[in-house]
């Protein structure tokens, strides 16, 4: 019996549509959001994105499911206790208390152990107050306090509170910039110590500015110590993050127990300095969706763990959990046990430390939002050898390097933690 050709020639062609409509539905979801993505390329308000890989600085991780970076070796401090001059009989306090998240509270340090190191004065603990009237805690609830006052042991004299004799009301209020210099010191703060005796310090941030400067300064050393050297977590609050970051490998597996944490919050999406493009062309911020397509164009897999900062979840980032199924915020990987005290309370100030430190230690970290948050996360990155900072953009066509989009904090070398770590 004769093969009819006419038969052969419709199997073929009908088997063809098969395999093609089976790559049309595995595609369809993505080139969908893809193709409702508007506008044009645009630079990122983070400082230049598009920065290529520069000397070998980083290296992607063979053997894993996606473009992973390596590790590098952890950085040593450049500061040494042991350089600097004995302190003398401290004269006076300084008080200050810690705001507006752990991002703040790292810098608010680091200027306030400046200023009490050039006044001679002894810096007493400082409380913690969070964004609403009334959030208050100690600074024990959330930091190490021996490790605290040990960092500091024979560079400035640390108390756990104002002597009884000394009132608040009478501590003179003093405001300096943030990274505030010797000069500022001198001319600002100095003549109103002498003065009253005792000050009550607060740091405003007239800009968001972590760049090292080509100027040495005497405090650098000291402003390292403060900024890198005294803040660790309190074993509990240790604890939960440590969990957490386990139950995020656990779910990893695929990727050998890799994740990204994102800094992704809708409630700043919201904010109007979010919406559009600034002068410049840049963005500032990056939605779900964005977050979903760029990670996807540089490479990676669709089963990839993702950690969002948002704390509760909402219905915006189901277009980035439609892409990458294990996309995660708190509520749905802290332990049953622990989220009475950290995460069912009124006090946020738990929350933003749980995020900040998670954010310092994932495999990768991405900042949908651009501000002190992504700077000061890079800082601890960069000092314990983990460069994986990828800054966001639209990228056109289907995909692109990851190195492409390196943190300029790392890609140039130009974070402060470069300036304090060797």
């Amino acid at each position: 019996m004769g093969v009819d050709l006419r038969q052969v020639v419709a199997a073929i062609l009908t088997l063809t549509m098969f395999v093609m409509l089976g790559q049309m539905i595995k595609r369809d979801h993505f080139d969908s959001l893809q193709d409702k993505l508007p506008g044009q390329a645009q630079d990122s308000q983070f400082d230049n994105s598009n920065v290529i890989e520069n000397d070998g600085l980083v290296k992607l991780s063979k053997g894993s499911k996606g473009p992973w970076i390596e590790d590098s070796q952890e950085l040593k401090p450049c500061w040494s206790k042991t350089a600097f001059d004995e302190i003398e009989q401290p004269r006076g306090y300084v008080t200050f208390s810690l705001t507006n998240g752990p991002e703040y509270h790292v810098s608010q340090i680091a200027d306030a152990v400046v200023v009490a190191r050039y006044l001679g004065a002894t810096l007493v603990l400082p409380d913690i107050r969070g964004s609403k009237p009334g959030d208050e805690n100690h600074f024990q609830d959330i930091y190490d306090v021996e490790k605290f006052m040990k960092s500091l042991d024979g560079v400035v004299k640390v108390a756990k509170e104002l002597p009884n004799e000394i009132s608040i009301r009478d501590l003179a209020a003093v405001k300096v910039p943030n990274r505030v210099t010797e000069d500022h010191i001198v001319e600002n703060v100095e003549p109103i110590f002498k003065s009253k005796g005792n000050i009550r310090l607060a740091t405003y941030f007239p800009a968001v500015n972590m760049r090292k400067t080509a100027q040495k300064s005497s405090v650098d050393s000291v402003a390292c110590l403060g900024m890198f050297g005294t803040l660790e977590l309190q074993p509990q609050v240790n604890e939960v993050v440590d969990l957490m970051i386990e139950r995020l490998k656990t779910l990893s597996r695929k990727s050998d127990g890799q994740f990204i944490a994102v800094d992704l919050r809708v409630e700043i999406l919201e904010n109007k300095n979010c919406h559009g493009s600034h002068s410049t062309g840049a963005k500032s911020c990056y939605n779900a969706q964005e977050i979903a397509l760029f990670l996807r164009k540089v490479g990676f897999d669709t089963d990839t763990t993702i950690y969002l900062t948002q704390s509760r979840w909402d219905s915006s980032l189901s277009v980035l959990k439609d892409i990458f199924p294990k996309t995660y915020t708190k509520e749905s990987i802290m332990p049953e046990e622990k989220k009475g005290k950290f995460l069912e309370s009124e006090d946020s100030e738990y929350e933003k430390v749980i995020d900040f430190y998670i954010c310092s230690q994932s495999d990768v970290f991405v900042p949908a939002i651009s501000g002190l948050f992504y700077a000061n996360v890079a800082g601890k990155r960069i000092a314990s050898g983990k460069p994986q900072i990828l800054v966001p953009a639209d990228i056109p066509g289907t995909s692109a390097p990851i190195t492409n989009y390196l943190s300029p904090y790392v890609s140039k070398k130009n974070h402060l933690a470069y300036s304090c770590f060797c």
